[in-house]
């Protein structure tokens, strides 16, 4: 399966001492799966950390500031899933002034506290309930949308500190009240466009 603009890991790389430049014999191409497993290894990294070393010690162990989804009202810090959506959001605005560049990812859960975050499509939905129901494995197909074709991943999104749990089980609007550390609490969606 190829990327409808392939991205290209090329041979040519800046090294960084005396900006030189090495070349190697041929450009490799990168799989669609490959790259939506990369851009997952990002997002959970960054997200985990946000979460357990800022979040997590400043709002339960520090107790120096609370988290909330109404951040600016409340001089809080934002929440994990909010950090998330945010970057998505300025990935999209971002990617619209790079034509090779082009891929979407969201956080979603079968229990949303927002309902925005609910699946949409049966992929979202398929996917969503298999990372739930099989821990540590993702789910990838492809699906059909506006005329596109889309590979599309899905991977578990679980609590990672006491402090996720604590605020889904707690938030008035949550369909679900007794997340434990680890617990599958939804799901990271990466959708790339490719070829038919």
């Amino acid at each position: 399966m190829k990327l409808r603009k392939p991205l290209l890991i090329t041979g040519a790389a800046l090294l960084a001492s005396a900006g030189t430049v090495a070349t190697a014999a041929s450009d490799a191409q990168v799989s669609v799966k490959a790259m939506a497993d990369a851009l997952h290894l990002v997002m959970d990294s960054d997200r985990t950390i946000y979460t357990r070393k800022i979040v997590n010690r400043l709002v339960k162990k520090e107790k120096v500031i609370k988290a909330s989804e109404h951040f600016e009202d409340d001089k809080a810090l934002v929440l994990p899933a909010q950090m998330f959506r945010f970057g998505a959001e300025l990935v999209q605005k971002r990617a619209e002034k790079l034509p090779d560049v082009n891929f979407s990812y969201s956080l979603q859960s079968l229990w949303p506290i927002n309902k925005q975050n609910a699946p949409k499509t049966e992929a979202e939905k398929t996917g969503l309930k298999y990372v739930a129901e099989n821990k540590g494995k993702n789910y990838y197909t492809t699906e059909e949308l506006g005329g596109q074709k889309y590979f599309t991943a899905v991977y578990a999104d679980t609590g990672v500190a006491p402090v996720c749990v604590a605020c889904h089980n707690a938030h008035p609007d949550t369909p679900k009240k007794d997340f434990k550390l680890g617990d599958v609490m939804g799901g990271v969606v990466i959708r790339i466009p490719v070829e038919s």
